[in-house]
């Protein structure tokens, strides 16, 4: 729990970083975490980067909403008033980094999990792939710790290691060698305890039997790792004067407002929880509702549609005729729409995957499909160009974008709202398509790194329920001043 004194703020934290992506670093997040919260700790999850997945099983795993942050997605500011103010009331703060370390947008390592560390002055835990390597982790640790200035390493955990004579090879020869600590050792695990596709792990929404994975990678870890060692790493973390941080507000409705619905199910479920408490923060009643069930909806006076998986879900988002049908009316009527990615491929005509074609909800004349390799993968910088509910123009966008589908072909003459200087986007680096009170595009946002994009979805939607309280039938389009 967060101490405070003398105006500063004190509490553990640590950020479990990897050499290269699949170094083991989520499993082992995850032990961690359900490990410390069955030890009676609260712990509060984070992952550092844009990531939906890792994300989901982190808050599984401890019982508490996962937050990302990402030094290129919002400002560093934003970074730390997000980190204070969600992580002072918990015992421990564990940041799941992404990538290797020091891997960056360029070159000097731009927004790294290095990076995001030095920010909020977190203990670094590195956890290494020692997979045929003994005494040459002893050079890649001192590498690591004396790449940066700055960077509290704290501590390293052994991954993939062969037996035990590989473990205390490697093990004598770090602490030989280095001032590192070696907080545990892991052996290869014969399959990976959470299967895997295209864009990483599955999610808990397709796999059944969380409790089952967790209770084994806990039992490993817990045999493996020293827990005490661990918290105490993360203890070493300095406290932090309370009077520069600023505050995320709390969330209140000052006044009745817009219902705003939010598709969450086995097809779309990619949401940031900053996202939709901004959304709340600014007077919007949410519900949840689902592309799947054929059963009516509530009166909803806006709709977010975010990313997921709707190729897994194809046949029977086609089959839901429906809702398919209801949503496509809303669209013509004027609702204010905000669709991300997979959401954006829900609202075009088709969906073709492994050469079979779905029929979608036909709001966007586009047809999307599924390839083998990613056809967008990155951070995308935008500004605004055409008029749209959510962002005046020229407003100045981060987000991030990761699909398997493009649209094939792009039609002429469409209304795009996004000019991307970083990205892949719809077309020829065009995202944001505008229909009506629709936005739809492959680029996620999160609502810290684009301005007013919640208190104007908020606006378009309660302009809509007033047309409709009126009797006025068909909202106009309406334009973000």
């Amino acid at each position: 729990m967060e101490q405070q004194t003398d105006n500063f703020l004190n509490f553990p934290r640590i950020t479990l970083a990897g050499l290269k992506g699949g170094s083991g670093k989520t499993i082992v997040s995850l032990a961690l975490c359900r490990l410390f919260t069955q030890k009676g700790l609260k712990v509060k999850p984070f992952k550092k980067g844009p990531d939906y997945i890792d994300a989901k099983w982190l808050s599984l795993a401890t019982g508490h909403n996962t937050s990302n942050l990402d030094p290129f997605l919002f400002p560093t500011q934003k970074v730390k008033s997000l980190f204070w103010s969600y992580a002072g009331d918990f015992d421990l703060a564990l940041i799941e980094g992404n990538r290797g370390l020091f891997d960056g947008k360029d070159v000097q390592g731009s927004y790294s999990t290095a990076e995001l560390a030095r920010i909020l002055e977190c203990p670094v835990v590195l956890v290494m792939d020692c997979t045929k390597m003994t005494r040459t982790s002893a050079a890649v640790v001192l590498g690591c710790r004396m790449f940066e200035k700055d960077l509290n390493m704290a501590g390293v955990i052994l991954n993939r290691t062969a037996g035990e004579r590989h473990r205390t090879i490697t093990r004598s020869s770090i602490e030989r060698y280095t001032d590192i600590p070696v907080l545990g050792a892991l052996p290869k695990l014969a399959a990976n305890p959470i299967p895997e596709r295209h864009m990483g792990l599955i999610s808990d929404q397709e796999h059944q039997g969380q409790e089952g994975i967790f209770d084994q990678i806990c039992r490993v870890v817990s045999e493996c790792v020293d827990l005490d060692k661990v918290f105490e790493a993360a203890s070493q973390a300095p406290p932090v004067k309370d009077d520069v941080l600023e505050k995320v507000p709390e969330i209140s409705s000052p006044r009745p407002g817009p219902t705003i619905g939010v598709v969450r199910d086995k097809a779309l479920w990619f949401y940031y929880q900053e996202n939709l408490d901004d959304l709340e923060r600014h007077g919007a009643k949410l519900v949840d509702l689902s592309l799947l069930c054929k059963g009516s909806w509530p009166e909803i006076h806006g709709l977010y549609l975010g990313g997921g998986f709707p190729e897994t879900m194809a046949q029977a988002l086609d089959e839901n005729n429906p809702v398919r049908s209801r949503l496509k009316i809303l669209a013509q009527e004027g609702l204010p729409i905000y669709a991300e990615c997979g959401g954006f491929m829900y609202l075009a005509e088709s969906l073709e995957y492994e050469n079979r074609c779905f029929s979608m909800s036909g709001i966007l004349p586009l047809r999307t499909k599924l390839f083998p390799r990613p056809q967008g993968h990155g951070y995308v910088q935008a500004i605004v160009v055409r008029q749209n509910p959510f962002f005046p123009v020229g407003t100045r966008i981060t987000g991030h974008e990761f699909h398997y589908s493009r649209c094939i072909p792009v039609p002429e003459g469409l209304d795009f709202c996004f000019q991307l200087q970083r990205g892949v986007g719809i077309d020829k680096g065009l995202d944001g398509l505008v229909y009506r009170n629709v936005l739809a595009g492959y680029t996620h946002i999160h609502s810290f790194g684009a301005r007013g994009w919640a208190s104007n979805f908020v606006r378009a939607a309660r302009i809509y329920l007033d047309f409709k309280k009126n009797g006025q039938g068909t909202c106009p389009d309406i334009v973000c001043c």
